[in-house]
């Protein structure tokens, strides 16, 4: 998977990027088949924000986040992604056997 982590206004430091990396790991045992992952971290005032878009096979999945602190923003948009690349598998196995069910 190709992870590529840009900063709008923050410096990316090898702490914020390792909490990225594992966060998204966590997203990545549910499912797979993510091809490239783009995060971005920004900060405006006192908001910390984090946006990550996932590409799978057919779709590209965007969550983002705001928080007064940034890992919390980072928590945040993990489990918006963990739900949503869980519904999407959900759609993908389900459509797979609805195929597989019907008689010929």
């Amino acid at each position: 998977m190709n992870l590529n982590i840009t900063g709008h206004h923050i410096e990316v430091t090898p702490a914020i990027r390792e909490y990225v990396k594992g966060k998204l790991d966590r997203v990545l045992r549910h499912f797979d088949q993510v091809t490239s992952s783009h995060v971005i971290l920004s900060v405006d005032k006192l908001q910390q924000k984090a946006e990550v878009t996932l590409h799978v096979k057919g779709k590209d999945i965007f969550a983002d986040a705001i928080d007064a602190d940034l890992y919390a923003a980072i928590d945040l948009v993990a489990d918006k992604l963990d739900r949503q690349v869980v519904k999407h598998k959900e759609k993908v196995s389900d459509h797979t056997h609805d195929k597989r069910a019907q008689p010929e």
